[in-house]
């Protein structure tokens, strides 16, 4: 029986294009480090592999933990002192980047139902975000942090998508069996690997990302309203 499902955010509950989401990003960023002695490309080329380092977590560390110890290597303990920029960056400046993603009221309203239906509702949103970054993107989505029973930010998890491991975390702080859960997402690689380790998959093609190019009709796919029809095809 179906009792927990996982959503993922960017591109899923919140409508965007990763890459323009991604430059505003990054421009924002560089223009609020740039005083501080941060020179744009350095930075970004510093962020990825900061991300890089979370993506290749093992769980020995948190994903926080695993990006700052790569981001010191780069620009040396000076990035430590250097923290309380970048969490202001993202209680100010980062606020603005709503402004290239979108809203779904079919989002909210398909939360609120499978709700009323009686399911868990948790977010696995990819734990590369500070949670001050993980909860604006909710709250730009027209949510409330509070409506998930739990979501991965980068101080709480240990893992990255696409590692399984980062779902099987998930269950073991669900305390959930993966048959009983159902993974939605917008990205065939990180998302639909949740697959692998036995849980239930719809993969949301609004803002479909889809690097290698599969075959995705090996995958429950479509919008929200598709969504609610797959759940009630199969009586879950």
């Amino acid at each position: 029986m179906l009792k927990m499902i996982l959503f993922d955010l960017d591109g899923t509950l919140l409508p965007m294009d990763q890459e323009v989401f991604t430059k505003d990003y990054f421009k924002r960023l560089a223009a609020k480090l740039l005083p501080h002695g941060y020179q744009a490309d350095q930075l970004v080329d510093g962020i990825w592999a900061g991300t890089a380092a979370m993506v290749k977590n093992d769980g020995t560390c948190t994903n926080e933990e695993a990006f700052w110890r790569r981001f010191v290597q780069i620009f040396g303990e000076k990035a430590l002192a250097d923290k309380p920029i970048f969490d202001e960056y993202y209680r100010v400046e980062f606020q603005q980047v709503a402004e290239v993603c979108g809203c779904s009221a079919e989002a909210k309203a398909t939360i609120e139902e499978l709700k009323k239906r009686g399911y868990r509702i948790a977010l696995a949103t990819n734990p590369i975000f500070p949670a001050i970054a993980t909860e604006s993107r909710i709250r730009w989505a027209w949510l409330e942090p509070e409506e998930f029973e739990l979501y991965t930010t980068y101080e709480n998890t240990c893992y990255c998508k696409p590692n399984p491991d980062y779902y099987r975390d998930l269950l073991q702080r669900l305390d959930c069996q993966a048959e009983e859960c159902l993974m939605i997402g917008n990205d065939v690689e990180e998302d639909m690997i949740a697959e692998s380790i036995g849980m239930k998959v719809f993969l949301l093609t609004d803002c479909m990302i889809n690097k290698k190019e599969r075959d995705i009709s090996v995958f429950p796919h479509g919008g929200f309203k598709d969504l609610l029809q797959y759940l009630d095809n199969n009586q879950l």
